[in-house]
């Protein structure tokens, strides 16, 4: 007897737009604070170097938060999420020092606060990984199974998850059984494919008492391959994760966030599960 995998998933279906449709490309001026410590082997001039670099960093860490806050992926009207503006980098153009000296009671600790000022940096359309995904029903019932087909432009590596509600992000794709997630440009995929054992099956999160859910499949493509999934995602087989038990979606942006724009892509399928 085959032994039978179950891999669970949360969908809907709705109309996504974005909240607009081109980004304002508008700098932000933030502020940030930076330090470093002084080594036997450093010179003070090092040290002051390093503390700057550390507060243009968390500058532009800011910076690309406000970006992608600015442009929200909406599905039905409501905030779906920020995953597919993710993509978005800082440039810095101009930084002014507001304080920086030796800290009074660490005479090794140097700590400098920035003013800077950071440019969007988008990629640009047409250039990079593209991607493709639908799935086999719009609307399932709890316990129905489903597949997802996606296709990709380029040689890549595929992360497929669900993301629930709670914003709870579930690994499917590699997993214990399917390990190889590299695919060749313009060939298409299924998951689970033919004769596999692995299956997707519609459920609701634990104790979720309503008629319906609405979440979604989201395929992330990189050029390399990412160290996605040690990031807290646990692996959807059999058991139903909630936001308590794995990863979240700001964890997955912000992995995604430190790639190169060209060098990842995202797409996603929203389903509606039905009791």
């Amino acid at each position: 007897m085959k032994q039978r995998f179950v891999i669970v998933f949360f969908l809907s279906l709705s109309t996504v737009s974005y909240a607009s449709e081109q980004p304002s490309g508008q700098p932000v001026l933030v502020e940030a604070t930076g330090e470093a410590h002084l080594g036997e082997m450093d010179t003070p001039k090092e040290v002051m170097a390093r503390a700057r670099r550390d507060a243009q960093n968390k500058a532009v860490e800011k910076a690309v938060g406000a970006f992608i806050k600015s442009h929200t992926l909406v599905s039905n009207n409501q905030v779906a999420e920020d995953l597919v503006y993710a993509s978005v980098r800082g440039k810095i153009e101009k930084t002014e020092i507001i304080q920086e000296g030796w800290d009074e009671k660490d005479r090794n600790l140097y700590r400098v606060k920035l003013k800077v000022l950071v440019e969007p940096v988008y990629p640009e359309k047409g250039q990079g990984i593209s991607l493709k995904v639908s799935l086999s029903k719009s609307v399932l019932k709890e316990g129905e199974e489903a597949k997802v087909f996606y296709q990709a432009n380029n040689d890549c590596y595929i992360y497929i998850f669900s993301i629930a509600a709670d914003g709870s992000v579930t690994l499917l794709l590699p997993n214990s059984v399917d390990k190889d997630n590299h695919v060749t440009p313009g060939k298409a995929y299924e998951f689970p494919p033919a004769g596999n054992p692995i299956r997707l099956q519609a459920m609701f999160l634990p104790g979720y008492k309503e008629k319906f859910a609405e979440e979604r499949i989201k395929i992330i493509a990189t050029k390399n391959e990412e160290a996605i999934v040690p990031l807290g995602f646990q692996e959807g087989m059999v058991k139903v994760y909630d936001a308590k038990s794995t990863g979240l979606v700001s964890e997955l942006v912000k992995r995604l966030s430190q790639l190169e724009p060209s060098d990842w892509a995202e797409a996603s399928a929203v389903y509606k599960i039905v009791k």
